[in-house]
């Protein structure tokens, strides 16, 4: 795997790791099962995990506006949703932290050019 900073994949396979718990726990509280949700997720963990120039902001406002949009039905319906709360508030978490940390950012520093050898042994 290539990376210019391997604390910054660590922090960014972790933020995709919460993506797919996310998801999974949406669907045990949902009570349904939303193979479209767990796709996306295992896609946004990969991209994470590439290190691909972009990738991080594209994630970062992804999950910045699903926060956003999400925020103003949770707070007011705290009492039955208080873990979507605390789940936007880790969105919003991982999105500044995507595009603030400097370790993370120069992960991220992989040409979508070379997309087929980022995860080769060179």
């Amino acid at each position: 795997m290539n990376t210019n900073s391997p604390q910054g994949r660590t922090i960014a396979t972790a933020i995709g790791v919460y993506l797919i718990v996310k998801s999974v726990l949406n669907m045990v509280i949902g009570g349904g099962l939303s193979i479209i949700s767990l796709l996306t997720a295992i896609v946004g963990a990969l991209a994470l995990f590439s290190g691909v120039q972009f990738v991080n902001i594209i994630v970062a406002g992804i999950l910045f506006v699903v926060a956003v949009i999400h925020l103003p039905a949770n707070i007011s319906n705290f009492g039955s949703n208080w873990i979507y709360l605390l789940e936007g508030i880790a969105d919003i978490a991982c999105a500044v932290l995507l595009v603030t940390k400097d370790d993370i950012k120069a992960h991220f520093t992989n040409n979508w050019t070379e997309l087929s050898d980022i995860f080769s042994n060179k």
